[in-house]
């Protein structure tokens, strides 16, 4: 079932913005809302979008995603509770991407749930954020710099934006400083979603759109912060390339999930030396995966709302 979909890129002139630059931002608040996005500047493209099933499967080693098995139909998670969340549920992903990817430790530590209905009531999660709605615009979760420096972050006390701060006793942090030195010095590490619905109804309603990682060039990227109360993140926000191909998989229910690569370190994107990254490598895995919301026309005006659920987690090889 292959589709078309309407996707949001960067509109900009400049040559690739792989670095801060404080023109391109937006500030969170400590309920997980934005302000409001300045210097974005978004234009649609009419892009096909491929049917995953009907294909040879995707891997998160080299396309950068990858479904899986992960049946949760009797579990009893309250996803609409953090500390149920946390205290359960994490655990659950971090062991699912170690068997995964063949890490030797995994932590979960931040999640989000999205909603276009859950976005506009405002519902809130028990002792946690704001429901956010899909994101409707090409992206990834981290950069060259936010990758490392949110692995660096998580290995000292929590900051105020922290999901796991609840679960942190006396200032203690949720990654060994040492792992962290290792992994930063010579080791791998990379960031992983696990993504999925939370609620029964399989998936319609503004489906995940999955870009081929082989297929991202350090041109197309343009740097995107988000100010916390405490700490700058980044996104890599995407200009168009024709080249970029887009899948996703139809219909994903309670029994599987998705595995989508935010950063590797030992991707062709990260390797770096200050000016350009290196993908001169075919062989290394690939960085991370550009991902988007999208309104598939073959959706049914009655289908249901889109509850999914990501929980990021970070693996050091």
């Amino acid at each position: 079932m292959n589709s078309k979909g309407i996707f949001n890129y960067m509109s900009v002139d400049s040559e690739s913005s792989l670095y801060r630059n404080g023109k391109v931002y937006t500030r969170r608040d400590l309920g997980g809302s934005d302000s409001g996005l300045v210097g974005v500047n978004f234009k649609e493209y009419e892009i096909d979008v491929y049917d995953a099933r009907k294909t040879s499967p995707a891997s998160v080693e080299k396309q950068g995603f990858e479904l899986i098995s992960h049946n949760i139909e009797n579990s009893k998670i309250d996803f609409f509770n953090n500390n149920s969340v946390i205290n359960s549920y994490y655990p659950m992903c971090a062991k699912t991407v170690k068997d995964a990817v063949g890490a030797r430790n995994v932590y979960a530590f931040d999640h989000n749930i999205r909603s276009a209905a859950g976005k506009k009531s405002k519902k809130m999660i028990t002792d946690g954020q704001q429901v956010q709605g899909p994101a409707h615009a090409v992206h990834g979760d981290y950069t060259l710099t936010s990758a490392p420096a949110r692995m660096q972050q998580l290995s000292t006390p929590p900051k105020k934006n922290d999901t796991v701060k609840s679960l942190l006793q006396n200032g203690n942090s949720l990654l060994p400083p040492e792992e962290v030195q290792d992994a930063l010095t010579g080791g791998r590490f990379a960031i992983i979603n696990l993504w999925r619905s939370i609620v029964p109804e399989p998936i319609e309603m503004n489906p995940l759109a999955l870009c081929d990682a082989s297929k991202v060039m350090p041109e197309d990227l343009v740097v995107f912060e988000i100010h916390y109360a405490d700490r700058i993140g980044e996104n890599y926000f995407a200009k168009y390339n024709p080249n970029h191909k887009w899948w996703f998989y139809p219909k994903m229910n309670k029994t599987e999930a998705l595995l989508i690569k935010q950063w590797d370190s030992a991707g062709g994107l990260a390797k770096t030396d200050g000016k350009e990254p290196d993908i001169s490598f075919p062989d290394s895995p690939c960085t991370f995966s550009f991902h988007s919301a999208f309104e598939n026309p073959q959706t049914t005006d009655d289908a249901p709302d889109r509850w999914s659920m990501e929980v990021r987690c970070i693996a050091l090889f």
